[in-house]
């Protein structure tokens, strides 16, 4: 963070959508630091520049903090032993596996294949992986994700199995995508995402993040982060 207003914000930001599965706003940031608005909105364009949240289109609130969502999204996520009440929205598979690894907490999550319209419910956690015949769709690139990260997001998903994703490539996007197994994209969750909540957390490079994709067999051109 270029500043300590700005870590502040961000810190903010994501004890809240971790505590309560939602999103601050401006003028609860503007409350809560003693800032004015103008100022927390100017910190809150400095962080969405930085890829650390993700703004609304309109830009003046908080859309995303990965792995959180603070609008609905295909992934409902829930703490496994029903006694936590709290709930958070996935932005995509991938961020599902991400809000578990970040909060160090086994989760519930449901979702459903985007091919045959079943619902899918799993459990999964910093040491659980998700069953083995789940697989997961990415749309784009790597090095496209950012040009549009909600849509991205959005377009993640998970299927029922590699036969039902690769049904939905081919009627839909023939071609294009990568399909990994689930239990990949849970091994990379845990170490791109399970410090993101920690009080010391500095943002990854790109050397870091793209070591961890190489190392959970994430290889190639489609992997090559910009």
């Amino acid at each position: 963070m270029s500043t300590s207003a700005a870590r502040q914000i961000r810190d903010l930001v994501y004890d809240t959508l971790a505590d309560e599965g939602r999103a601050p706003s401006v003028a609860e940031l503007a409350r809560l630091t003693g800032l004015n608005r103008a100022a927390v909105q100017n910190l809150l364009d400095e962080l969405a520049q930085a890829h650390t949240l993700v703004p609304t289109t309109d830009g003046d609130a908080i859309r995303m903090a990965h792995p959180f969502s603070a609008a609905p999204m295909a992934f409902v996520v829930t703490p496994a032993d029903g006694r936590d009440d709290r709930r958070w929205w996935g932005g995509c598979a991938w961020d599902s596996f991400g809000i578990s690894a970040a909060l160090h907490l086994d989760v519930r999550i449901d979702t459903a294949c985007p091919w045959c319209g079943s619902h899918v419910s799993y459990t999964s956690g910093p040491t659980t992986p998700p069953p083995g015949d789940l697989a997961v769709r990415f749309p784009r690139p790597a090095a496209e994700w950012w040009n549009d990260v909600v849509g991205t997001c959005t377009m993640i998903r998970t299927f029922c199995s590699r036969e039902h994703a690769e049904q939905w490539t081919a009627a839909h996007d023939p071609g294009a995508g990568y399909i990994a197994s689930a239990t990949t994209v849970w091994e990379l969750a845990g170490p791109w995402y399970g410090d993101r909540l920690t009080p010391d957390f500095q943002p990854h490079d790109r050397a870091t993040n793209q070591a961890i994709l190489e190392r959970v067999g994430l290889t190639g051109p489609f992997w090559r982060l910009p």
